[in-house]
């Protein structure tokens, strides 16, 4: 079978087959189909807390944190809902995890690609290149790795706004051994994923830990309610403990 680029009336037998789901004909282009914009965002955190002692008084310290791509360390983020919280203003240099609303299930002889859409591009809104989507990819959201490039504009992102492009390939089957379905990290994500985390190498954190981290992001976010990020089953905080791990 040659490979190729899956056109208009193609890309309607994607949503026929429930390959792209909880879209709409009406997204679908010559040549890729539109997604927009899901619930959920996880905002970077660039501050930790300092407490005094004696006065109890809180004060916000920038701070840099350190990930390993060898050990593919969890980044700090605090969550943010679009429909609890409202439009997220994305700030100049600003990164987020962001998702689609479009559900994936390709098989094992169609992969796609995220593209970015040109009038986003010329707002200054920027996708980092990590949009390819393997054969065999199934039950998830897209998540969407967004940062704003300008020096002085602020970027407002609301629910459902269209938030890119999906194209797709056909291509020979991927034996099933092979295919992502069985060997990827990424599947049955319904929301917005960050690196998948080693349970080995995070601690819990208590509720006075929570409170601090929600009143710092509450003081640059004044309507926002915050949720720490669910992972394996609680809320936790990843830190380096200094020490090898073994790669997953």
């Amino acid at each position: 079978m040659s490979n190729c680029i899956l056109s208009y009336l193609e890309l309607v037998s994607i949503l026929d087959n429930g390959i792209m789901t909880r879209s709409d004909y009406d997204l679908i282009n010559s040549a890729s189909i539109d997604i927009r914009l899901g619930e959920m965002i996880q905002v970077e955190r660039s501050f930790i807390t300092l407490t005094n002692d004696e006065t109890g008084e809180r004060r916000q310290v920038p701070t840099l944190n350190r990930v390993s791509l060898k050990d593919k360390d969890h980044m700090s983020y605090m969550e943010y809902s679009l429909l609890r919280d409202g439009p997220f203003v994305l700030g100049p240099g600003e990164f987020i995890l962001a998702q689609s609303y479009e559900m994936f299930n390709l098989p094992n002889t169609i992969s796609a690609e995220y593209k970015l859409k040109s009038s986003m591009a010329r707002l200054g809104l920027e996708h980092l290149n990590a949009g390819w989507c393997d054969a065999g990819w199934h039950g998830s959201v897209l998540t969407l790795e967004l940062k704003n490039m300008t020096r002085s504009h602020e970027i407002v992102l609301h629910y459902m706004d269209k938030i890119g492009q999906m194209v797709f390939f056909q291509h020979s089957e991927v034996p099933a051994d092979k295919s992502y379905a069985v060997r990827g990290r990424y599947n049955n994500d319904k929301t917005v994923s960050g690196v998948k985390l080693d349970p080995r190498r995070s601690i819990i954190l208590g509720d006075e830990e929570q409170d601090r981290e929600q009143d710092l992001f509450d003081a640059d976010h004044p309507a926002v309610t915050v949720e720490f990020i669910p992972a394996v089953g609680k809320n936790i905080l990843v830190f380096n403990e200094g020490e090898d791990s073994e790669n997953s």
